[in-house]
């Protein structure tokens, strides 16, 4: 199992430095975006390279989806973007975590990372494993998310925490 993870997150490097290291059109990006997930990613999507993954074969992203610069994806766990998300730079999105005991520290949980449609997630925002955010919700910049968000409200701080109800 190491060898073969080892052997993809080769490939999401190979392919996310060809990505950042120069100027590409939006086609092209959604070109090596398609190779680095594994499918062809629609044509909506939008992405503000430099943007990084250490598998990218567990991300899926829906129609008219915003990827700011400087995100950070890690994947194992999966990422699911819902359609019309918005992503601010400097994003991190971590589906793995370790055990607390030192001897068992090495060991890698994941869990799913899900946002729902028209989710705003602010810059230098954090997402932990195991958080579903629901439709039209908003993270505040620089927010830790370590629970679920309901949909329809805002969080913000360390942790997340709610801060208000979105009325139409």
């Amino acid at each position: 199992m190491h060898h073969f993870m080892n052997d993809m997150s080769d490939e999401a490097r190979r392919i996310t430095f060809r990505l950042n290291a120069a100027y590409h059109t939006p086609d092209e990006v959604r070109g090596l975006l398609s190779e680095l997930f594994g499918y062809e990613v629609p044509q909506t999507l939008r992405v503000f390279p430099p943007f990084y993954t250490d598998f990218g074969k567990n991300i899926t992203v829906g129609e008219g989806v915003f990827i700011n610069a400087c995100c950070h994806f890690q994947d194992h766990g999966g990422v699911t973007l819902g359609d019309g998300c918005q992503i601010g730079h400097n994003v991190v999105f971590a589906t793995l975590n370790h055990a607390l005991a030192p001897e068992r520290r090495k060991t890698t949980y994941p869990a799913p990372i899900v946002l729902g449609r028209n989710v705003w997630i602010g810059s230098n925002a954090t997402i932990l494993q195991g958080v579903t955010i629901g439709d039209n919700a908003v993270v505040a910049a620089g927010a830790v998310v370590t629970k679920d968000v309901a949909a329809n409200t805002v969080v913000g701080g360390v942790p997340a925490r709610f801060i208000k109800r979105i009325e139409d």
